[in-house]
């Protein structure tokens, strides 16, 4: 069982930066391929970023070169760094976890945090 439960979120200028935490308990968290997505209003949940546990990484082009993962394994907490934030950035968001190579699907994961909320302001 792995508990996730994420926090960092808030109200950002456009052009801004913000870092998201993933507090993660559990065990053998390492060994998950962990995730991040989000969810726009009125829209489906969207890939953002993913990792595996060989440290793979793969992102969304819309986040590309803007978003990066990274991680605090004494502490079990995975981090998004968000920088030069736009409107379309806004979102609550989550992250996720699986047993398990990576995937891009939301409903692969089977492990989710509560979400937080991210405003960008122009």
């Amino acid at each position: 069982q792995v508990q996730l439960v994420e926090s960092g979120g808030g109200l950002v200028q456009a052009g801004g930066s913000l870092r998201l935490s993933c507090a993660a308990s559990g065990r053998n968290f390492r060994s998950f391929a962990k995730a991040w997505f989000r969810q726009r209003k009125d829209e489906e949940r969207e890939f953002v970023a993913v990792v595996d546990w060989t440290w793979n990484e793969f992102y969304s082009d819309s986040v590309k070169g803007r978003f990066i993962v990274s991680r605090d394994p004494s502490t079990n907490t995975l981090y998004l760094d968000m920088t030069d934030l736009k409107d379309e950035d806004t979102a609550v968001y989550y992250c996720a976890a699986r047993q398990g190579g990576y995937r891009l699907r939301a409903l692969e994961y089977d492990y989710w945090g509560q979400g937080t909320q991210v405003t960008v302001s122009s």
